[in-house]
């Protein structure tokens, strides 16, 4: 045995160390590879690249699955699968609300995908502490997992009801204007530079933030309100941090990836929000069901999970088909 088995074989919140790096060494490379080879400058990023990116994305995910599948165990697979793919679901409505966040503040399409990408650094840390924290939680008062099954159950009743604001006006939101009185923002962007140095009111040479960096503030707060929603929901499903945290990074990666293509066509999935609701109150439900007639098994959870929310596409798609046929024809 070597120097370093024993920190490799070591268990970090459940899982071997060398698991969580193969992990780390992933994602790095993904980024690295989608910002210092693919897109080293900066520009438009079109339909098809969006779609091809994503699927790249989605493979990554996909494949990372089938190896948790194999070191860990069926249900683990199927666990993070099940997770997967309701933190992609979930995170459609946060696509629509960075569409709105750039068209606020006139980000051009070529400098999208900067912020896109250095947002991605954030959600990282903090969804590895938001986790983390759940995790503890959950370790030290079981009881907490029926407080997320309340709140899943509450959040899914909710959102079957609630009538969405197509456009909202962000210029009275209260964080945008605690921002911009607490911040120097400039008018004008600088091409895609976050800060600047140029004068006050007064004359004197200070740093000023860009709509750019205003845009990357707000996106990562619209990250940490979605995160409510789905952090509780995995933990429903599976207890295991490196199955919540992978999958959940996974799904926010290749969702980034595919903003450009799905920001055009958010429309074309309106009646998605109600399967969600729907996957929410069967994940909240499923958590007192297990004190009933056992635990679920995870071929299960991941079965209703894909049939209602392909349920949701299928429904919004034929729903939606005549205004696609008008806008193709226009």
């Amino acid at each position: 045995m070597t120097a370093l088995e024993p920190f490799f074989l070591a268990e970090f919140l459940g899982t071997a160390t060398w698991l969580w790096l193969v992990f780390i060494s992933i994602v790095i490379g993904l980024l690295v590879f989608d910002l210092g080879v693919l897109h080293r400058e900066q520009r438009e990023i079109g339909v098809t690249e969006s779609l091809l990116l994503s699927a790249g994305y989605i493979t990554a995910g996909l494949l990372f699955g089938l190896w948790v599948w194999q070191v860990k165990g069926v249900d683990a697979g199927m666990d993070f699968y099940t997770g997967f793919l309701i933190e992609k679901s979930l995170s459609m409505d946060n696509v629509f609300l960075m569409a709105m966040i750039f068209s606020f503040l006139s980000i051009p399409r070529r400098y999208q995908h900067e912020v896109l990408f250095w947002g991605i650094l954030g959600v990282i840390v903090m969804r590895a502490i938001m986790i983390g924290l759940g995790a503890a939680l959950i370790a030290e008062f079981s009881w907490i997992l029926y407080v997320f099954g309340i709140f899943l159950l509450l959040t899914g009743v909710k959102m079957l009801f609630s009538k969405v604001d197509a456009h909202p006006n962000l210029s009275e939101n209260l964080l945008v204007k605690f921002l911009r009185k607490h911040m120097r923002v400039t008018e004008q962007l600088h091409e895609g530079r976050f800060f600047v140095r140029q004068a006050d009111a007064s004359g004197k040479s200070v740093v000023w933030a860009t709509p750019l960096f205003l845009a990357l503030v707000l996106i990562e707060c619209a990250d940490l309100v979605f995160a409510v929603d789905s952090v509780p929901a995995i933990f429903a499903i599976t207890q295991d941090p490196f199955i919540v945290y992978t999958s959940n990074i996974f799904a926010i990666l290749g969702l980034r990836a595919l903003y450009f293509a799905l920001a055009a066509m958010i429309h074309r999935f309106a009646y998605l929000k109600y399967a969600l609701a729907l996957v929410l109150v069967f994940i909240g439900g499923k958590i007192f069901l297990v004190g009933i007639i056992g635990k679920i098994p995870a071929v299960i959870s991941l079965s209703v999970t894909l049939v209602l929310l392909l349920g949701g596409v299928l429904l919004s798609l034929w729903k939606t088909r005549v205004q696609a046929s008008a806008g193709t024809q226009e």
